[in-house]
């Protein structure tokens, strides 16, 4: 067990122990133990060898369970990879106060770089599973706003938050440029079509077998509305050829793609501000994805 993470937000192995036997006595007496690589939103727990269990940290992320419980079977079969499968939804007990969830396991590692085989490959198995998730049906689809922690809609929500970091970096990105960078993205304006989002397609929620994608994970953020958002990986994972096989994949038009490069500043721009004084791992790999969205805008003319 991981011993070191497990009680963060107040859940352990016991408690989840607990809300198993007493809403799903099925599977009551299966072992629970901690995975190995865990999230932030959410704790996640191994149960027996064939489910995981799923419970929000806190309040803001509590609402993606009915979500993603309503909408991952409506998602999965129009999907080229697999996505987490809904078994059970469990409510407030225990002393535990959100609804959880009970998934199925699915077999696969993060993608870290050294996990793919194929680096410009596999930029395109994402590519693809981000085309599919946006020729989705958006019907009744969870319109983007606070559960998605406003990813799908404008990124001028994250306006003052980016001017602050800005203000923060001074002296230790070339702020002007980044500012040039933001401006383009929150003066385009999406006026296409709503389409499904996942709202985070990171390393950490791509799962590889054999060294290939095998399935996407964490729709916590996803919903309908402008899909720029996903398409931040291009910074934050790929470069080079993998970027280009990436870019060509997704085949979006030159406004999403200024939308994403401020998604992607945002986020790196208020990171590094954070941990400027704490963190040089997280500064040095903030400041890169910073230096690469300022020369693919410089690029971009």
């Amino acid at each position: 067990m991981n011993s070191k993470a497990d009680g963060r937000a107040g859940i352990d192995a016991g408690l989840v122990r607990r809300l198993v036997k007493a809403q799903f006595p099925q599977w009551g007496d299966l072992p629970v133990e901690p995975v190995k690589v865990d999230g932030w939103d959410n704790r996640t727990y191994r149960l027996g060898d064939s489910m995981t269990v799923r419970l929000p940290t806190a309040a803001a992320y509590a609402p993606a369970v009915d979500k993603e419980d309503r909408w991952l079977p409506v998602l999965a079969p129009q999907l080229p990879v697999a996505v987490p499968e809904p078994l059970g939804k469990g409510v407030p007990g225990e002393g535990y106060g959100f609804n959880w969830s009970v998934r199925r396991w699915l077999d696969g590692e993060t993608s870290a770089p050294e996990r793919i085989e194929d680096l410009v490959e596999f930029a395109t198995e994402v590519g693809e599973f981000v085309r599919a998730l946006q020729r989705c049906d958006v019907t009744d689809g969870p319109v983007a706003g606070a559960h998605s922690f406003h990813r799908g809609a404008p990124p001028v929500y994250y306006n003052s938050e980016t001017r602050r970091a800005l203000e923060v970096l001074e002296g230790h990105v070339d702020t002007a440029a980044a500012a040039e960078v933001w401006e383009a993205a929150i003066g385009s304006v999406y006026d296409g079509p709503p389409k499904w989002f996942h709202g985070d397609i990171a390393s950490g929620n791509l799962l590889v077998v054999d060294g290939r994608l095998s399935a996407v994970i964490d729709f916590g953020t996803s919903g309908v509305g402008d899909p720029a958002c996903d398409l931040v990986i291009s910074w934050t994972m790929f470069d080079g050829a993998a970027r280009e096989a990436f870019r060509r994949t997704v085949d979006q038009d030159a406004g999403t793609w200024a939308r994403a490069r401020g998604w992607a500043l945002w986020k790196a721009l208020i990171v590094m501000a954070a941990d400027l004084e704490t963190d040089e791992e997280s500064v040095a790999t903030n400041r890169r994805v910073i230096e690469e969205v300022l020369e693919d805008h410089a690029a971009a003319g």
